[in-house]
Parts: C-alpha cells; sequence; structure tokens
C-alpha cells in the first residue's frame, strides 16, 4: 500500500497509509481541520536508444569530465603554442632563404627624352 503525505494549514505534515483506491482525505482524522495532499515530483529517468545517458550523470562522472576536459585544455594549449613556434620557425626560414638570394637589379621600362 502507497504512503501518502498530508500538509495541515499550519503548515505540519503527516502520513498516511492508503489503498489507492481509498479517497483522498480532506480532513485530519486525529483533529479534524482542513487539509491537502502533498504531491513531489518523481525522478524519471530516460534510459535506451534515443537519450543522453549524459544527462543524468554521477558525482564520479562529472569528475571525470571535469578531469578530462582540463587535460583537453590542457592539449589544446600545448598545440596551440605547438602551432606557433612552428609558424615562427618556418617565417625565420623563408626570412634566411629571401635574405640568401642574391639580389638582382630589376630595370623599369626605359624612358625616352
Amino acid at each position: 500500500m502507497p504512503i501518502y503525505e498530508y500538509r495541515r494549514p499550519d503548515g505540519t505534515t503527516f502520513e498516511v497509509m492508503q489503498s489507492i483506491m481509498d479517497d483522498t482525505l480532506t480532513k485530519d482524522p486525529e483533529t479534524g481541520v482542513p487539509i491537502t495532499r502533498v504531491f513531489h515530483p518523481i525522478a524519471i529517468h530516460f534510459k535506451g536508444k534515443g537519450f543522453h545517458n549524459t544527462d543524468y550523470g554521477t558525482k564520479r562522472r562529472n569528475r571525470e569530465l571535469e578531469k578530462s576536459a582540463s587535460d583537453g585544455a590542457d592539449k589544446h594549449d600545448a598545440k596551440m603554442a605547438d602551432k606557433a613556434a612552428d609558424k615562427a620557425a618556418d617565417k625565420q626560414k623563408s626570412e634566411a632563404k629571401a635574405d640568401a638570394k642574391p639580389k638582382s637589379k630589376s630595370e623599369g621600362p626605359k624612358k625616352s627624352a
């Protein structure tokens, strides 16, 4: 049999074991004051194909995700630093090649007077 929770007007609550087929109580059985049934949201977990299992993660999974995110950020930062170093090295090589080439004097179009 399910247990239902009821609230009195003063804010106190009590529980009553009732059959599903029984009517909802409207008055407190002890004092006779009007009461209301307290409803609580139920926990629903959608599992199976089409639902994201990460929506209902555990504390352990959250720690793992945070760790992998920080590791990924560290790897990304290292990768970007490597790319910047490679670009700088390529730029220095191209400048060195440009300096090593003999410069020829290019003659522009001749002007006739």
